[in-house]
């Protein structure tokens, strides 16, 4: 956030930026769902609805996991939220206790342990490492939990490696916390834009193996609908009425206009739409790749979801902060030092969005590659 005041400053000030830091797909919302607003605003009535959302959106939600992540779900276990920060937030009130441990990997999505953290706990960051895609294993885990221990924390793909945990160890993490008497919180918001297999075929939901396990997904990223705060959680059936008086208790129900026009994103035509996005966010993929490959800073492990690169940036003698304060304030490109996902490797990475247009991601790189190239004579 700090890096990109600074290049909105700029940028006011007449600079040319280009934002390689922000995690928010430029495409905006899909036509239908904006149809659909301009369609409530007639003047009409938005009534407060369920705490829990619409239960047509409820049903929706539940027919699109089916149909798009192999698992059926009972439609009372989802809750429709305020975002996926929402979704966190109520999960989080309603599992953890003050002194509480919850494990998670490092480096991660920092609300995250932030969430857990302002209810109490104690949060373990557990080192990760390329070997192990940047994320936790179930051994891993086993040998970090204590007495204290209640849960833990994963997101596949993640934010930010765009790394996904493979399905088989996964279900062994998942099992190993159960085994144990902890909760799950599976973070799958960019779940929908992880890589198909050779068959087509998107990847499974943590509930395929895992049917306690608790999942937050969201609008914002394969939908675009980031300004609408419009998220869901999908949790075991005695969660459930715990869930819903919090949320009537934090904020009483999600948007409801943005609840109504959410029902188009699960239309033929916007889940194509959705789809030509993921197709294009992959494309975009294999430009910055081969484009940081040009430039010499090493991605120590391919990313397979989401639209996040983990750059190693040592090679330049920088650090991460460094590096991304000077390529902002000499190359005019802004990106995100690895100190805000943890501190293994936090001096060392930098995170890279390609969630923007492939000729400002080639601008972006050109630019930093003429930065990196001075950094070197």
């Amino acid at each position: 956030m700090e890096f990109g005041r600074r290049a909105a400053e700029m940028e006011v000030a007449g600079t040319d930026v280009v934002k390689l830091n922000i995690g928010e797909p430029d495409f905006g919302a899909p036509p239908e769902f904006l149809a659909a607003v301009r369609e409530l605003t007639d003047g009409r009535p938005l009534p407060y609805t369920d705490a829990l959302g619409m239960p047509r959106l409820r049903q929706a939600i539940a027919d699109f996991h089916a149909a798009t992540f192999g698992t059926e779900i009972d439609p009372r276990r989802v809750a429709v939220t305020s975002g996926a920060s929402a979704a966190l937030l109520l999960c989080t009130a309603a599992l953890v206790d003050p002194g509480d441990e919850v494990l998670v990997g490092d480096p991660s999505y920092p609300c995250n342990r932030q969430f857990a953290q302002s209810f109490g706990a104690r949060v373990t960051l557990i080192p990760t490492s390329k070997e192990t895609r940047f994320q936790l294993t179930a051994d891993a885990v086993v040998d970090a939990w204590t007495p204290a221990t209640r849960g833990v924390m994963v997101a596949t793909p993640s934010n930010p490696t765009g790394t996904s945990i493979p399905a088989a160890e996964l279900e062994q993490l998942c099992a190993a916390a159960a085994d144990r008497g902890g909760w799950r919180i599976v973070d799958e918001i960019y779940l929908a834009l992880a890589d198909h297999d050779a068959t087509g075929t998107a990847p499974h939901s943590v509930l395929a193996t895992d049917p306690d396990a608790i999942v937050v997904n969201s609008f914002s990223k394969y939908f675009g609908l980031t300004g609408w705060r419009l998220g869901w959680c999908i949790v075991p059936d005695p969660l459930v009425p715990i869930i819903e008086r919090l949320a009537q208790n934090y904020y009483i129900c999600p948007p409801t206009p943005a609840q109504f026009a959410a029902l188009t994103c699960f239309s033929p035509d916007t889940l194509a739409l959705a789809e030509d996005r993921r197709r294009i966010l992959r494309e975009r993929r294999d430009v910055v790749l081969d484009g940081f490959a040009h430039i010499g800073l090493d991605v120590p492990v391919s990313p397979d979801g989401a639209f996040y690169l983990y750059v190693d940036v040592t090679s330049t003698g920088l650090t991460s902060a460094e590096f991304c304060d000077r390529a902002l304030t000499e190359a005019h490109v802004a990106l995100t030092p690895g100190k805000d996902f943890g501190t293994v490797g936090a001096d060392d990475h930098v995170r890279v969005s390609y969630a923007t247009s492939t000729d400002r991601l080639e601008a972006g790189i050109e630019r930093l590659g003429q930065f990196v190239a001075g950094l070197r004579r």
